[in-house]
């Protein structure tokens, strides 16, 4: 679970340079908490919940299977 958790992260980072976005403008477009996207980008991730992962989605405008494609 962890290298998932991980490697979600990872996703996570490079969608939101990729959308030239930073923790603090994320947070704000998905309303998910600055301190818990930097918790989903760091060494030790923690697992983030459908309703999290929706939001982020929704952010990025993409879907949430385009999101977990890791």
């Amino acid at each position: 679970m962890r290298d998932i958790n991980r490697r979600f992260g990872t996703h996570l980072r490079k969608l939101r340079a990729k959308h030239k976005l930073t923790q603090e403008q994320l947070a704000q477009l998905s309303e998910v908490d600055y301190k818990y996207i930097q918790r989903l980008e760091s060494s030790a991730p923690s697992s983030p919940s459908l309703n999290i992962i929706e939001k982020l989605a929704k952010a990025f405008k993409i879907t949430v299977s385009q999101l977990l494609k890791l």
